[in-house]
């Protein structure tokens, strides 16, 4: 199989004209044409409409795609992907998520999921959320879960729970019993921080600055999982949410709501103009009824309405 013609199938449906592609992968436009045209004839399977004046994936060339990009140094396995989809039996819900909400959120409900539909496959990535907007407005996925906003044109959201942002303290902490912190209370406090670029540094950056309050630092770590962590050590504290620390040994680790309160928003994501499958919708159900049962068990998580975040 002519790994051109993949790469320019790909990079078609991904950037949606020839003209494009052919910007991308150096060759001329009908180069690209030609090379399309081939690859559907060898798997038999039509793979754009080609009524109009632009090039439309068709279902079966977005089955392929999804299923073809993330193969394309493993060829062998093409042509059976093709066979499956000629004969309607395959079927394969690509998910991926932030790492804040991999464990407590996306993991249980997708454990749900397969246990009620053992018969589809799933496929579940995790993704920094500087990464994920680009992955699914490529269509690498079919859905996202993770922290709102996103702004991307290529990308629709629909809200599900709100977290309260809390000091993440060690259990012995002196001020582990209080109702609540401010930033001045932590002004003596070692702070672990998240590398630039992360959406809970800068949230973490605002809380003390709002407050004209700079904090101690002791390193910066790349994800909020690892600094909870080094908290459960007994090392410096930081500020994250309930949905982050469950991920941690929580009889280590005390959470103390902030004030003034800050909340943050996490939803679900998918690529715009998407037709959802029924195990699609079904995962998102599975979803939001497991955000309500979240919400329903602590204060300082709340059910979101579906446009908040955006």
């Amino acid at each position: 199989m002519n790994i051109k013609a993949l790469r320019a199938f790909r990079a078609t449906l991904s950037e949606g004209s020839l003209t494009a592609a052919s910007e991308i992968l150096h060759l001329s436009q009908p180069a690209i044409s030609r090379l399309i045209s081939g690859l559907e004839a060898e798997l038999r399977l039509p793979l754009f409409d080609r009524s109009g004046r632009n090039l439309t994936p068709t279902r079966e060339g977005m089955a392929f795609y999804r299923e073809a990009g993330r193969i394309l140094d493993n060829l062998d396995e093409v042509p059976r992907i093709a066979a499956e989809i000629r004969a309607g039996r395959t079927e394969t819900l690509r998910v991926v998520t932030m790492p804040r909400v991999a464990q407590s959120l996306t993991a249980v409900a997708v454990a749900r999921f397969m246990s009620e539909n053992p018969e589809t496959n799933v496929s579940l990535d995790v993704r920094a959320r500087r990464d994920a907007g680009k992955w699914l407005a490529g269509r690498e996925y079919d859905i996202g879960i993770g922290a709102l906003p996103v702004d991307h044109p290529g990308i629709r959201t629909k809200a599900l729970i709100r977290v309260r942002a809390q000091a993440v303290l060690p259990r012995t902490h002196k001020l582990a019993d209080r109702q609540s912190l401010t930033a001045a209370d932590l002004r003596n406090d070692t702070v672990i921080r998240l590398m630039h670029g992360l959406l809970l540094r800068d949230q973490l950056d605002d809380f003390f600055r709002s407050a004209g309050i700079t904090p101690q630092q002791s390193c910066e770590v790349a994800a909020s999982q690892l600094a909870c962590s080094l908290v459960a050590e007994g090392y410096g504290i930081t500020i994250a949410d309930e949905l982050v620390a469950a991920q941690v040994s929580l009889d280590r680790l005390a959470l103390v709501p902030v004030v003034p309160e800050r909340w943050m928003t996490f939803g679900l994501l998918y690529p715009a103009g998407q037709e959802k499958s029924a195990a699609l919708l079904q995962l998102e159900d599975i979803l939001r009824a497991l955000s309500e049962q979240l919400a329903a068990r602590s204060p300082t998580l709340l059910v979101a309405g579906p446009d908040e975040g955006k």
